[in-house]
């Protein structure tokens, strides 16, 4: 079986700038790692691996630094990694990072029998690239896959996760999936493989390699949205401290809510007595 994961490098802190001018993240200088979710897609697609034999590669699209977590996927047991880099890519919403991600899935020249994607970024929270990268192939897709119950050669079936409820679904191949927290824990990465990752050649692509050449299909030109508006979350070191019985630490408890209306009265300030 042939298995493709999309990856992402994404910050690794929470306390991010905005630059001023544009409204967008100011990567420059602080820490970044593979994104949570598609951790679990990689080792999703390692445990596939280990049933049905076959490949895994790994495509990621950033700058040159992205090719960090590309390193990280082969000590953790990727086969081949993929880098789409190059300026023309930069400023890409949802529609044109799917869009590059298809052309550079095409420009592989691989027949993926599974590709395998995180629920979302925690840069991003979209959700969406996924699905649009199937759309784009149009290949069969399902999101929010909580486990995966049986893999065959030519189908797989999935439970997906549809808020109070959980679907079966059986979906041939080849497809995409996008995984939650949850179905696998990720392992750590291998010391011998992480040795090995040193001498392992990264194929890189830029807009040059895809199918289809127009800049206006990618990046800034081939975002149908934009961002009008991004700023830092303001931090609150409030804190309120009460060295009382437990019951009249309750009644200003609630006191303090009402105030600040995240509850709403009720009677003699539902005391609780020791």
């Amino acid at each position: 079986m042939k298995i493709l994961v999309c990856i992402k490098q994404v910050p690794d802190t929470q306390k991010v700038q905005v630059d001023p001018e544009t409204g967008v993240l100011i990567r420059e200088g602080i820490e970044t790692k593979m994104n949570p979710y598609d951790l679990i897609a990689l080792e999703t697609g390692m445990q596939i691996l280990k049933k049905m034999g076959g490949t895994l590669d790994v495509l990621t699209m950033g700058p040159p630094a992205a090719e960090e977590v590309l390193m990280e996927a082969f000590a953790l047991g990727a086969n081949e990694a993929w880098l789409m880099s190059d300026r023309r890519f930069a400023g890409a919403d949802v529609l044109a990072t799917s869009y590059t991600l298809a052309q550079g899935i095409q420009a592989m020249g691989k027949e993926f029998d599974l590709i395998l994607c995180g629920k979302q970024t925690i840069d991003g929270d979209t959700a969406q690239v996924g699905p649009a990268i199937a759309e784009v192939l149009e290949i069969p897709h399902v999101s929010w896959v909580k486990k995966i119950e049986s893999v065959s050669k030519t189908s797989l079936i999935v439970q997906q996760e549809q808020m109070d409820v959980l679907a079966r679904i059986e979906v041939s191949l080849p497809c995409l999936l996008t995984v939650e927290k949850g179905i696998v824990q990720p392992r750590l990465p291998s010391y011998i493989k992480k040795r090995m990752a040193d001498r392992k050649m990264i194929h890189w692509m830029t807009l040059d390699q895809c199918p289809d050449r127009d800049p206006k299909r990618y990046g800034l030109n081939g975002s149908a949205t934009q961002v009008e508006r991004m700023f830092e979350p303001e931090a609150s070191a409030e804190a309120v401290q009460w060295e009382k019985s437990s019951g009249e630490n309750a009644a200003l408890l609630a006191d303090l809510l009402k105030k600040k209306k995240f509850i709403q009265g009720g009677n003699d300030h539902g005391r609780i007595e020791d």
